[in-house]
């Protein structure tokens, strides 16, 4: 499974961009905008083909879920300890993030799936990750419950790595946004996982 996870930013064209990254196949988009407006997140949403709606992941303004059939919500790890995500936990599916293997294997089966960072050092945020143990650390894996999604400084020429470190997805957002060229940097991430 392949995720992209949109910039904090709004880039020029991202969301003719994010249409054509899901007629390519992509699984799941998070959009992850912590500083727009709920109007702003309304005309974002509006933009991406309906079709894909139920393949949309928020990580704010949960509210517009119902509005616009997406029934996927993400929650930070701090939201996740303050149990902010129980009024959400009922009819909907749950992601979260966790930066160590212990804080995953204590997981409930509530999460579909977990975001585990930095993997390798991140390509966003400059000298993030450059010591990180995450590929080490994998290997006490014992949740069979939730999946793991790798996230951090995953490109083309590393993705491969990553499912076989046991995982189940790989999470892309400095790769994608940071390029001149988003789609073929996603086709080429795919691509990898083909040969």
């Amino acid at each position: 499974m392949i995720l992209v996870i949109t910039p904090e930013l709004i880039v020029l064209n991202e969301t003719d961009t994010i249409n054509e990254m899901f007629q390519e196949g992509l699984d799941l988009l998070h959009i992850r905008k912590p500083w727009i407006s709920r109007k702003e997140m309304i005309e974002f949403i509006s933009k991406i083909d309906t079709a894909f709606h139920p393949q949309l992941v928020l990580h704010t303004h949960y509210d517009l879920g119902k509005e616009y059939h997406i029934s996927r919500f993400h929650f930070r790890e701090i939201d996740r300890q303050e149990e902010k995500y129980k009024p959400f936990a009922e009819e909907n599916t749950l992601s979260t993030s966790v930066h160590d293997i212990t804080n995953y294997n204590t997981l409930d089966k509530e999460w579909e799936y977990a975001f585990i960072s930095p993997f390798f050092p991140s390509i966003s945020k400059k000298g993030y990750g450059l010591n990180s143990t995450i590929m080490e650390e994998i290997k006490l894996r014992n949740n069979p419950d939730v999946k793991l999604i790798a996230l951090g400084g995953i490109n083309q020429n590393n993705i491969h790595e990553v499912f076989e470190a046991d995982v189940e997805g790989a999470a892309l957002l400095g790769a994608i946004w940071e390029s001149e060229e988003p789609l073929k940097v996603y086709k080429k991430c795919r691509n990898a996982l083909m040969l």
